[in-house]
């Protein structure tokens, strides 16, 4: 079977960042509940930042670091998000444009909640596979923003969305799919897939959210175990306590995690409660490192939660992660694939610690202030430019060049490259 997989990866997650526990007390929340969620810190996208900024930000590196024979093999540039800002332009246009990729390019984008991440990656991965242009790669762009103006529900509607704030994020993960998986190597062929129609969590305006929590736990669950079960019809011999060293879930936050895997660990491997814990701890846990300092960035989050598996885990011998995505609505995939301490090597290099540890903490007087400034970028905004005054600590704070969206003009989005 040929190689395929995760060539390189990175992940950028804004210039700002949000204490989520100050948040909590600063909206004072039942801060013994605020702990279940398992969050430490969201990052906050800033008004001269969009989900462009963010894809390109976190696919710079990556294309910066192939030459140019290599950078002409991309083939097909994927955005994966809920956060576009057009009905018909897809973002992939102005990813490509900015990262001067070759014109002879396929640029699409794939709308499916917080599943979006893991479709491109298979459908990047099918089309390597099919060898229809030998050699070719897919750069796969995962990326959301939460601006967080939240949609007024109606009876239907009953999530407590006051702690659905101090979790929802902002921020990309870029990954070049090819048949040199350095970083992760697909098992091509292990899926399990499983989806149904469901109204948990949704987008029904454009720059709003709305959503019913019990719901969305209860299909989070009932997919993590379908599509497990899926999974093992195509790997009969597939045990979920002992075939994979490490599990990357989607988190929307670390808590609703933990239960999952409490659920998924008493139903398939009876495991008791100690033995939970202590497996959580050990294959789940280096997987949350990151998604409890950037939070939920929706398609990406699954993503994220491979990287900082990656980066967390221990690799002196090849290991097996497994991974489950799900998306709102829904849709669901279970798969996996191999790590090499090669590929640990190679992550390590991109310094997404010392990014996350540059991003500068906003106050609680800011935050406040920039949900209001927010409003200045709302879907379909015509024509501003943006004030480049606001927090300007933040436009410097990552000591390099970084892509903010300058103006809007006659819809069309420019950006610039600051630092």
């Amino acid at each position: 079977m040929r190689a395929v997989g995760i060539e390189a990866m990175n992940v950028f997650a804004g210039t700002a960042f949000l204490d989520v526990r100050k948040l909590s007390e600063h909206r004072k929340l039942d801060t013994t509940r605020f702990d279940n969620l398992l969050m430490k810190e969201k990052t906050v996208a800033l008004p001269y930042e969009d989900p462009i900024t963010f894809a390109v930000n976190a696919a710079k590196p990556i294309i910066d670091a192939l030459s140019p024979e290599e950078r002409d093999r991309i083939e097909m540039v994927i955005t994966c998000t809920e956060s576009a800002f057009d009905f018909g332009k897809s973002m992939s246009t102005y990813c490509h444009s900015l990262l001067g990729l070759n014109r002879n390019c396929r640029l699409f984008e794939i709308k499916n909640a917080c599943y979006s991440g893991a479709a491109g990656i298979q459908m990047a991965v099918n089309f390597v596979l099919s060898q229809a242009s030998p050699g070719a790669k897919v750069l796969v762009l995962a990326t959301d923003i939460s601006r967080f103006m939240v949609e007024e529900g109606g009876d239907a509607l009953t999530a407590d969305w006051s702690f659905a704030e101090p979790s929802n994020g902002s921020g990309a993960v870029a990954m070049l799919i090819s048949e040199q998986p350095y970083i992760f190597q697909v098992d091509v062929g292990a899926n399990g897939y499983y989806g149904h129609e469901v109204m948990d969590t949704c987008r029904p305006t454009v720059d709003g959210d709305a959503g019913d929590s019990d719901l969305s736990l209860l299909s989070y669950l009932d997919c993590c175990e379908n599509s497990f079960l899926e999974y093992r019809k195509r790997v009969p011999e597939a045990d979920y306590a002992t075939s994979f060293s490490y599990i990357a879930y989607h988190c929307p936050f670390g808590g609703m995690v933990k239960g999952a895997h409490r659920n998924m660990m008493r139903k398939m491997a009876r495991a008791k409660p100690q033995e939970i814990e202590d497996d959580f701890q050990n294959r789940v846990l280096p997987g949350l490192v990151y998604c409890q300092r950037i939070a939920n960035i929706m398609g990406a989050t699954m993503s994220l939660a491979i990287l900082s598996t990656i980066e967390h885990g221990e690799f002196e011998t090849p290991k097996r992660i497994a991974a489950f995505s799900y998306g709102s609505g829904c849709c669901s995939e279970f798969f996996s694939g191999v790590v090499r301490k090669e590929g640990q090597e190679r992550l390590r290099r991109m310094g997404v610690k010392d990014h996350l540890d540059r991003r500068i903490e906003l106050t609680m007087e800011e935050y406040d202030r920039l949900l209001v400034g927010s409003n200045a970028v709302k879907f379909g905004t015509r024509n501003v430019v943006l004030d480049d005054s606001f927090i300007s600590r933040a436009r410097t704070a990552m000591g390099k060049p970084v892509l903010f969206l300058k103006e809007i003009k006659e819809f069309h989005r420019e950006y610039e490259w600051v630092g």
